[in-house]
């Protein structure tokens, strides 16, 4: 079984663009947002303390649009094991019927901070996540 964290956006007026829906770099915002804060609520003190994460790459799927002031449901998890350095998390993002409207996979590296280098996750660092 996974570990799945959710979290609950509204679209407010900064977030929306010319077309009147929430603009793609708001979405790739919330992703960040997604990881960042399942990170913070899950990972050992001394795994946060010791490491921090780089996106590699996002791939995005949008299949709905989102208006001011609707609400959105975020979930996020980390599929697989890493490899390496990198791990690979999925958000996927509903509208209040449960529509999924935004899928995104992002692979992740994980940087050492003391010497800012890439850094082999081990089972342990990932095993909260899972």
């Amino acid at each position: 079984m996974t570990n799945r964290f959710t979290r609950t956006y509204v679209a407010e007026p900064q977030h929306i663009d010319e077309l009147g829906h929430v603009n793609n770099t708001v979405w790739v915002q919330w992703i960040q947002d997604m990881a960042t804060a399942h990170w913070d609520a899950v990972a050992r003190p001394e795994d946060r303390a010791a490491f921090f994460w780089v996106v590699v790459r996002h791939e995005i799927d949008y299949r709905g649009n989102v208006s001011e002031g609707d609400t959105v449901t975020a979930e996020t998890w980390i599929e697989g094991p890493a490899q390496g350095a990198k791990s690979l998390r999925r958000v996927e993002f509903a509208d209040a019927s449960g529509k999924r409207l935004v899928s995104a996979a992002t692979t992740w590296a994980m940087l050492d901070r003391a010497t800012g280098r890439l850094a082999r996750v081990r089972p342990d660092i990932l095993a909260a996540f899972l």
